[in-house]
Parts: structure tokens; C-alpha cells; sequence
């Protein structure tokens, strides 16, 4: 699991905290992010997608509004950050539009990656985006989010959304160049650390608090590495002002901290999923399902399901059963009790012709679906 084997092609989330947008807090620093963006273009012109997770909305909003030093009251931070997260789009919009690149704009709070047919939703809506060559713009929808339901960093939203679209790598760019074995400030002894193991403990003593304009630090950052470590994504810790940068991680640069995970993506996620499904419901299903289920390692259709046990929600994770009462899997089903009862048995084909709509192909994709 090398430096290049992590930076070549796949999803790349890139986190860009506000220390390094707003320059330090006086105002967005648009040649910065012009700079990044030419490089994330750059990125995907050699096959990779990537989502930009971006802090600043607060920052931006305390510029417009005159105010020195952030505050401490919820109110007061939500206004913030409606008003700056005007300029932020903004300028992301324009820094991408000038290679003919759209961009999309994403809010999200802890709730909806919480709840499981949101964490389907907002992932679906991800995926797609991804795929008609967009770019996600993705903060935390600080102008609603209440102060226990927040992620309290960008850094640990990093993460989830690592999580959320299978990512490859979490990029954490910061106004540091990179974790240290102390606070390099302090102690003058201080070593770059280049390579880590995320779920290594002793890493703990070595992250220390954050800064003035942001919420995180590299506490934060290690906790996020151990959230994108569950799906088998690394995390790279690195400084945002290095030149070129993000081309130089693509290069598998000896810059930055790379913490890696302790499984390879697809293990880490099904472990993931396992230890984290409580069934609402049953579905029973057919010889044919439990063989493709079985030995092709394919999703599951609702053509092969012959009986629906429970009252479960879309996102709610289920249990596949064989005719003789054997439960061979589990996984996140993409439609609702009610609306399985409906499908079942049919080709997707008909779908809209019984729902009046189509959500998904499959009533559980093959990688929200663990084999028992």
C-alpha cells in the first residue's frame, strides 16, 4: 500500500479548510482556490472524480459582517455562514467555470447521514453528480444544523463523505505541511511523520487543538483519517500552500502524512456495513437470488424475492432469506417495505409502471449487501 498506489485513479475527497481560503481570515483568497481548482481539473483529466469539501463559510461570513473574532453563540454562527456561503459558491463556481467545469452545491448535516434513507439519498445524488462530470461543493449546513447534530469540523465531514461515495483518498489540505511526532511550534525535536497506520493509538499524543477561524485541528484530522479508514480510503494530511500540490500527491510525492487503513476498500466497507446493520425486515427469496447473491457477487434484484417480512423504511437495512429460513446476507434495501411488496417479483422494467417511479435497478446494490 504505497504513496502511489493511493494516488492513482479512483475518488478523491479534497477538504480545503479556512485558514488557507480566507487567507488567514482576511477574505477569500480566490487566486488560492483558482490554483487548486486548476489542479483538480487537472486530476480529472487523468480519470479521477473528485469532491471538494470546503470550509470558509463562517470566515467569509465574518468578513461581510465586519465581526474580528467568531463567535461563540449558534445564532450568531449560522448567520455567518448564510451570508458567507453567498461568496464562497461563488467563487468556487467562477474558479471552475473558467475551464468549463459545473459545479454543484452541497449542504449536509450530521442528520443526514445518520438517518439511512438520507445517507441512500445523499449518496445516490453524489454518485450522479459524479458521473456527469460535476463537481460536488460540499460544507456543513451550518445556517441549520443545531449544535449537538453538527460534525463540528469540515475535517470529520471529510471523512463521512470518504464513507459515503467510496472515496479512495481523503486530501486534507491545511496551512501545515504535515502531522508532526509533536507540535513542531514547541518542540524543535519535532519529526514529519510520513506514513502511518490511522487506527495506530500512538498517534493520539501527537495531534494537538485548532486554530482561530477553524474548528479543527489535527485531532480532528486524525479522527476523520479513522472515519475514511472504515471504507478503505487513506487519508493525506498535507499544506495547501505547497506549489502544485495536489498534481504533487498524484505524483506520489514524499510530502504530507499518509495515514493509511487497516483493510483494502472493499473488505472495510462490507466490515463496515456488518457491524453496523440491525435488520428492520426479512426479504425471502428465491434459489436463483440466493446464486447470483452467492457466487456471482451481484446485487439484489427484486425479480428473485418471493415474500416481505417487516415494516421497514428505504435505507433501513434488511435481511435476505432463502426458502428454507437460511439468512445469507444483509444490506440497505433502496425501497420501503410497502413498495418492495409491490416490486417483488418483477423486473425492474416495471417499476414505474407499479410505483410511478423509479428510484433504483436494484432493490439492494451489491455494495451496500454483505454476505453472512
Amino acid at each position: 500500500m504505497s504513496r502511489a498506489s493511493f494516488a492513482g485513479s479512483g475518488r478523491w475527497v479534497v477538504k480545503i479548510g479556512s485558514a488557507l481560503l480566507t487567507a488567514g481570515g482576511t477574505a477569500l483568497d480566490v487566486p488560492a482556490m483558482a490554483s487548486w481548482v486548476a489542479q483538480l481539473v487537472h486530476l480529472r483529466a487523468q480519470g479521477r472524480q473528485v469532491v471538494v469539501v470546503s470550509s470558509g463559510a463562517v470566515a467569509e461570513g465574518m468578513r461581510r459582517l465586519g465581526w474580528q473574532r467568531r463567535p461563540d453563540a449558534i445564532h450568531d454562527l449560522q448567520a455567518a455562514a448564510a451570508v458567507g456561503q453567498m461568496g464562497l459558491v461563488q467563487a468556487w463556481e467562477s474558479c471552475f467555470q473558467a475551464h468549463g467545469v459545473h459545479t454543484a452545491q452541497v449542504l449536509l448535516t450530521h442528520d443526514d447521514l445518520a438517518d439511512r434513507r438520507r445517507y441512500l439519498n445523499a449518496r445516490s445524488t453524489l454518485r450522479t453528480l459524479l458521473d456527469l462530470g460535476v463537481v460536488p461543493i460540499i460544507n456543513e449546513n451550518d445556517t441549520v444544523a443545531f449544535d449537538e447534530l453538527r460534525f463540528g469540523d469540515n475535517d470529520t465531514l471529510g471523512g463521512l463523505v470518504a464513507n459515503l461515495i467510496e472515496a479512495k483518498l481523503l486530501v486534507l489540505l491545511t496551512d501545515r505541511d504535515a502531522m508532526y511526532t509533536a507540535d513542531p511550534a514547541i518542540d524543535a525535536g519535532a519529526q514529519r511523520l510520513a506514513t502511518a497506520r490511522a487506527a495506530d493509538p500512538a498517534l493520539d499524543a501527537m495531534a494537538g487543538g485548532g486554530g482561530r477561524l477553524g474548528r479543527g485541528g489535527m485531532q480532528t484530522k486524525l479522527r476523520a483519517a479513522r472515519l475514511a479508514a472504515r471504507s478503505g480510503a487513506a487519508t493525506w494530511i498535507v499544506g495547501g500552500n505547497i506549489d502544485r500540490v495536489l498534481e504533487k500527491l498524484a505524483a506520489g510525492a514524499d510530502i504530507g502524512t499518509l495515514l493509511l487503513p487497516e483493510q483494502e476498500p472493499l473488505q472495510a466497507r462490507k466490515l463496515w456495513l456488518a457491524g453496523n446493520l440491525h435488520v428492520r425486515g426479512r426479504l425471502h427469496i428465491d434459489a436463483g437470488a440466493e446464486q447470483v447473491l452467492r457466487q456471482a457477487g451481484r446485487s439484489l434484484l427484486a425479480v428473485g424475492v418471493t415474500a416481505v417480512d417487516g415494516d421497514f423504511r428505504r435505507g433501513d437495512p434488511v435481511a435476505c432469506v432463502t426458502a428454507d429460513g437460511r439468512e445469507i446476507a444483509r444490506g440497505l434495501c433502496n425501497y420501503s417495505a410497502e413498495e418492495t411488496r409491490r416490486i417483488m417479483g418483477l423486473p425492474s422494467s416495471r417499476f414505474a409502471e407499479v410505483l410511478g417511479y423509479v428510484d433504483e435497478a436494484e432493490l439492494i446494490h451489491r455494495d451496500n449487501l454483505v454476505l453472512l
